[in-house]
């Protein structure tokens, strides 16, 4: 649905002086906004790249690119861009520069000039962040509801009138197979080229043409359906020092499309600019739909390791890979899981380090929140925001802030964790509370259910119960904004959503249930219990900074780093009370709704699948088929990248749980990893230490769910080897 995989490289305009914000001198002080010239090298996302233990100075406000002063009104096609793209990546696989020299060898002055054009938007926006696509859901009237969202920098931006998206689709032109199309071989030149996008100043198309036969040259063919829809101002941001030229807007689109027979291609652009296109199902077609979590490097992992030849960063392989999924076959859909955006380099803010550097829990917990902190966390989640959705990453995301309560309800971390739910919302759920407010019945979002208020946060659990096809729906349960040390999601959240869920159309025959963490996964109790003990020789030594262990414990209350991961997992001491009581509650809605429960999750930095199944006491009885048993519950883990805690998960994942023997219910890991991606031996059968994502659809034939998690062959190199495991539907009497 939405193009996850986009870069946007920027370079100064010669002509234009820009304002710069603040940032530090020789002396290392602050030094006030001043205007600058051009930048002398490119940078990222309107932000000069910092140097990696740097803070985020400011959001730098992109140059006006060359479509700003193109005179025709003609709206270039993003299909012939992709076709040429393509076609660039595999020319001769002599790389970027001799394919470009091919391509453009035999064209005129003025072919060259008309192929290099961008679109121009009428009026000018400039882009800091999107257009991003949300799906919704599909109402009761067959309507496909979603919406799009833009950040643009009001100083170069004209709002009159305001923004307008506008979207076309031909409901009389059916595909045929036309969908399916077959993607080149690929190359590892010097670069691979991603499709144009609006804030991109440097996209290059060629001129528009027909495509699918929906349109022609001199325009739309009657029966194509057009509708614009103008811009919701959802938030402004005010940059450093409130300046008026450093001001920042949210314009929300909402976009409806009654679903017909076949599927179709929806074109839409933004204020006549660079045309984007994603797919809607058939009304009675079930989705194709991909998952993924961890689209994001933590503090300690560096993205170039990643990087394999030809790709311009350590995000890009995996992506391309989707993305080549997608152009053969395409998706309707995408599903995150978490862990999109690190925000371990919050602690590098200038404004937070005296905080950051006070020894004592007590001092920290106490400390003051000024109003140079606030700015500086606010501007800190926009600036990382933006630079991170601009080079691709876009997918709903959860918190990563887990701390005991003492300290969660301290000044600081609490603004911390407020703020970043703020932005989480702002960004990937595209709410803003204070506009949509807090009844899910009068939401704009249909799928949206509220739960209740978060314990740290001024805001209620967001959840989002979205239907995927006749026979599918997904509940993306919200598993941060009521979570504390010994809770993760409170009563009444349950209760609104087995509600929500219980009032399905009796067609639905699998419900998916995206975690954050899994919830059938190895346990690590006796690393757990290690880490968490006061007489840990290397907790102790971490606390003193001995021995170059420092890194060991973390800097807000000198636990050990690890063990904030452990908590977070479902299988946590602390939280193994809820997932048992969640997972029968899931076997007793399974068994009375008819229903197949299968769970999505991620941030464990593998792939891997576990089971729930009915436990048969009996030794020499085989288990019970799994399309007759409804406590069969698939857990698909699909993360990224691997980290230090594989080898140990591995080595316990072979382990049958007795947790539930006695509600009849085995767990377990299913060893699907038979060979590695490279056709070797695998280094574990039940997990699985390399960058994946997953690609899901409902087999018409069988009514299975099918999970295909597709695995890099060779890291960076951006193609993957496909391992399938199979929901069955509901078959018990």
């Amino acid at each position: 649905m939405d193009n996850p995989g986009w870069h946007a490289y920027h370079r100064a305009n010669k002509d234009e002086a820009r304002w710069s914000a603040p940032h530090r001198g020789p002396d290392g002080r602050f030094q006030p906004v001043e205007e600058v010239g051009p930048m002398a090298e490119p940078f990222v996302g309107g932000f000069l790249p910092p140097p990696s233990p740097n803070p985020s100075l400011g959001p730098q406000v992109p140059p006006k690119d060359a479509s700003y002063f193109r005179t025709d009104g003609h709206v270039p096609s993003s299909t012939s861009w992709q076709e040429v793209s393509r076609t660039e990546s595999t020319l001769s696989g002599s790389g970027g520069a001799s394919s470009t020299y091919s391509m453009f060898a035999n064209m005129s002055a003025v072919e060259r000039s008309k192929h290099l054009r961008v679109a121009r938007m009428s009026p000018y926006l400039q882009f800091m962040a999107g257009p991003l696509l949300r799906y919704d859901t599909v109402d009761e009237h067959g309507v496909w509801r979603g919406a799009a969202m833009i950040v643009t920098a009001d100083a170069g931006s004209v709002y009159e009138p305001l923004p307008v998206l506008t979207y076309h689709w031909d409901p009389n032109f059916t595909p045929n197979g036309k969908l399916k199309r077959n993607v080149s071989s690929r190359t590892h030149g010097q670069s691979f080229d991603l499709a144009p996008h609006p804030a991109d100043p440097l996209s290059t198309v060629s001129p528009g043409s027909p495509t699918n036969g929906e349109q022609n040259g001199n325009g739309f063919h009657a029966n194509v359906e057009q509708r614009r829809v103008e811009g919701q101002e959802l938030y402004v941001y005010y940059g450093t020092g409130g300046l008026p030229w450093r001001t920042f807007t949210f314009w929300r689109f909402m976009i409806e499309i009654p679903l017909i027979s076949h599927e179709m291609k929806i074109n839409y652009t933004i204020n006549n600019g660079i045309e984007l296109a994603f797919y809607v199902p058939g009304r009675d077609q079930n989705m194709r739909w991909a998952a993924y979590s961890c689209n994001g490097f933590s503090s300690g992992v560096n993205p170039d390791d990643f990087r394999g030849p030809g790709f311009k960063s350590g995000y890009d392989p995996v992506w391309m890979d989707l993305l080549a999924h997608h152009a053969e076959e395409p998706f309707h859909a995408l599903v995150g899981g978490g862990d999109q955006l690190y925000c371990d380099s919050i602690v590098r803010e200038p404004e937070l380090q005296d905080w950051v550097t006070q020894m004592k829990p007590e001092a920290k917990k106490n400390y003051f929140l000024s109003d140079e902190m606030r700015l500086a966390i606010d501007r800190f989640f926009f600036n990382h925001y933006c630079q991170n959705f601009r080079s691709g990453a876009f997918a709903r995301a959860n918190s990563t802030i887990l701390d005991p309560d003492d300290l969660m309800r301290s000044p600081v971390f609490n603004y911390i964790g407020s703020r970043g739910y703020f932005f989480f919302l702002l960004f990937q759920c595209f709410i803003n509370v204070d506009v949509d407010g807090k009844d899910d019945r009068r939401h704009p979002f249909k799928s949206l259910i509220i739960g209740g208020d978060g314990p740290y946060i001024p805001y209620p659990s967001h959840s989002f119960l979205s239907y995927l096809g006749p026979h599918v729906y997904i509940l993306l349960l919200d598993c941060r904004a009521e979570r504390k040390k010994d809770q993760i999601c409170s009563h009444q959240e349950y209760k609104a959503v087995f509600a929500r869920m219980a009032a399905l159309p009796r067609t639905v025959e699998h419900m998916v249930l995206q975690t954050g963490v899994p919830v059938a996964y190895p346990r690590m109790v006796f690393l757990e219990s290690a880490l968490d003990s006061k007489l840990n020789p290397l907790v102790a030594l971490g606390r003193s900074g001995s021995m170059g262990l420092s890194g060991f414990v973390n800097k807000f209350n000198a636990d050990a780093e690890l063990l904030d991961d452990l908590n977070d997992h479902w299988t946590a001491k602390a939280h193994k009370k809820e997932r048992n009581w969640l997972i029968l509650e899931l076997q007793k809605y399974a068994k009375g709704q008819h229903v197949r429960v299968s769970i999505v999750s991620g941030d464990v930095h593998c792939a891997a699948v576990g089971v729930l199944k009915t436990f048969v006491k009996e030794k020499k009885r085989p288990d019970i088929p799994p399309p007759q048993d409804h406590r069969y519950m698939v857990n698909v883990v699909t993360s990224n990248p691997p980290n230090g805690v594989i080898t140990m998960v591995s080595t316990l994942s072979t382990k049958t749980h007795r947790t539930l023997h006695h509600a009849d219910t085995d767990e377990t890991m299913i060893p699907i990893f038979e060979r590695d991606p490279d056709g070797s031996a695998p280094k574990s059968k039940y997990i699985m230490g390399r960058r994946n994502w997953c690609s899901v659809r409902w087999d018409p034939q069988t009514g299975d769910l099918v999970w295909d998690i597709r695995v890099e062959i060779q890291k960076g190199n951006g193609q993957t080897s496909g391992y399938v495991v199979r929901a069955p539907p509901p078959r018990w009497n």
